[in-house]
């Protein structure tokens, strides 16, 4: 996963977890898209600064991943709603209406929905 995208899903999770000032600095980044330079001068405090506090938080909300899981559940669940998804719109444009492919599609279905409640 590219790094700001999975920062921002990261920060989305656990952001709530960060100090308001540790959240202000690292909006800046990951969201606004500033520089430390920008963020050092708004916030009143050196780009060293701004720096360790990207870390810190970075380091944070991975810890809070590792133990909660909850984008990795996220991503697996998303994953599987689109395979429904799929195989809803392969069956429809198919015009399949006999028993046994109904009874395929029915099956695959009742499985990826039984594998995301499983996950919740």
């Amino acid at each position: 996963m590219e790094k700001i995208v999975e920062q921002g899903l990261l920060y989305d999770f656990y952001g709530e977890l960060l100090t308001k000032h540790q959240r202000q600095v690292y909006e800046g980044i990951v969201y606004d898209n500033l520089s430390l330079g920008e963020i050092a001068q708004e916030e009143g405090i050196s780009r060293q600064a701004v720096h360790d506090i990207v870390k810190r938080c970075d380091k944070a909300l991975q810890g809070y991943e590792a133990k909660l899981r909850l984008v990795a559940r996220f991503e697996s669940i998303k994953e599987k709603v689109s395979c429904i998804n799929e195989l809803s719109e392969r069956f429809e444009h198919e015009g399949q209406t006999d028993r046994e492919s109904y009874t395929a599609y029915s099956v695959q279905v009742k499985k990826l929905s039984s594998e995301i409640l499983q996950e919740l």
